[in-house]
């Protein structure tokens, strides 16, 4: 029978989680452990400390602050999903994660732990590439064009927290995902966020991170509406391909959700 052994470290501020972490060669920093309790189980890591996130007060707060909304790190996909301020003020971020994975899923895991993992496939680095969101850790402010930096790679360095996201408040959003169906992954989510300067648009799922799509953006600007980006076909060059989908067949569902999630920022209109 296959056993870990480890010890269990639940600081009470992230000082002592910081000075945990420095104190040993093999620490890893846990949460909702939805990422990282599989990875053990299947051997791919074997940390010799885990120290726990989830008691630290204030990583779980939702607050408004003038034109943004503000999260904990350690806010549940469940809470954010359920959260009245966040409801009011970005209801596709509340809607987005209301759709991650299941509700056990939902209830464990967190918004930090989830960009820090950087999952190709994951919804959050949509929503935070869309809304210009800026993560701040133990350390320092980083916009979200400086935190994702790679597939499953982040700018964090060893050691480093997440301490909270803050999204800037859109005029209109919509975030439309083409789920795997066991997973709940996205196989295609486009999260489409419109601004009094301009139009963002991000996509996951599609390939090896999340990332922009300049050509939607500027046609958007100029109209936003779902007939605007229909004839905007994107390259499957770079695309991710498996046995779900095709890159071709990735790439044509990129622009299909991201008219769905133009006409749903607009009322919901059919595309």
């Amino acid at each position: 029978m296959y056993t870990v052994s480890f010890t269990f470290v639940r600081p009470k501020s992230l000082t002592e989680a910081e000075a945990a972490f420095r104190a040993s060669a093999e620490a890893r920093y846990i949460s909702g452990g939805q990422t990282l309790i599989p990875t053990m189980k299947l051997r791919l890591a074997a940390p010799s400390e885990l120290i726990d996130l989830s008691s630290i007060p204030a990583l779980d707060s939702i607050r408004r602050e003038g034109e943004l909304l503000i999260i904990g790190a350690g806010a549940r996909h469940a809470d954010v999903a359920s959260s009245k301020i966040v409801c009011e003020t970005i209801p596709a971020l509340a809607a987005l994660a209301g759709g991650i994975g299941d509700p056990a899923v939902r209830h464990r895991g967190t918004l930090g732990g989830s960009i820090a993992n950087n999952d190709p496939a994951a919804d959050y680095p949509a929503a935070l590439a869309a809304l210009g969101a800026s993560v701040t850790t133990t350390r320092r402010t980083l916009s979200v064009e400086e935190f994702f930096t790679g597939m499953f790679v982040t700018a964090l360095e060893d050691g480093e927290i997440v301490t909270e996201i803050a999204f800037p408040v859109p005029q209109r959003v919509a975030y439309a995902k083409f789920p795997q169906p066991a997973s709940r992954f996205a196989m295609v989510g486009v999260f489409v966020a419109s601004f009094k300067d301009g139009v963002r648009v991000a996509v996951t799922g599609a390939g090896p991170g999340v990332f922009r799509i300049a050509e939607m953006e500027k046609a958007l600007t100029r109209q936003f509406a779902p007939e605007a980006i229909k004839g905007i076909r994107i390259p499957a060059t770079g695309l991710t391909g498996d046995l779900h989908g095709s890159p071709e067949y990735r790439a044509h569902l990129v622009t299909v959700m991201a008219g769905r999630a133009v006409a749903e920022a607009i009322g919901g209109r059919d595309v």
